[in-house]
């Protein structure tokens, strides 16, 4: 069983920046972040795969970046210029798997509570 446990989330203005972190209670192969929007599904952010692939959201491109400090079991996403539709609850999730990470739900076994993004314009 992996815990996890999100911070940082809150409100700022369009263009502004926020840096949600996630610390885990081991060591998993597989993290990403997801976010829910209301009304909206559950949709995937960006995702690590170890300790050096990553791959990012069409939506996040060029403004997010997910990263690891493995020696805290911390999964980081810097969020940049943000815009009212990145508002959203973001959530950590990790998966037993060893290969073969990606941006589906079920491929994720644990999730976090969520933390709340509000970006007002």
């Amino acid at each position: 069983q992996v815990q996890l446990v999100e911070s940082g989330g809150g409100s700022v203005q369009a263009g502004g920046s926020l840096r949600l972190s996630c610390a885990a209670s081991g060591s998993v192969y597989c993290m990403a972040w997801f976010r829910q929007a209301p009304g909206k599904e559950r949709e995937g952010v960006a995702f690590m795969s170890g300790d050096v692939i990553t791959r990012h959201a069409m939506s996040a491109k060029g403004r997010f970046t997910i990263s690891k400090d493995n020696a805290k079991n911390t999964l980081y996403l810097q969020m940049n210029s943000l815009m009212p539709e990145d508002t959203a609850m973001y959530y950590c999730a990790a998966g037993r798997r060893t290969y073969g990470c990606s941006l589906n739900k079920p491929d994720y076994n644990y999730w976090g509570q969520g933390t709340q993004v509000t970006v007002s314009s």
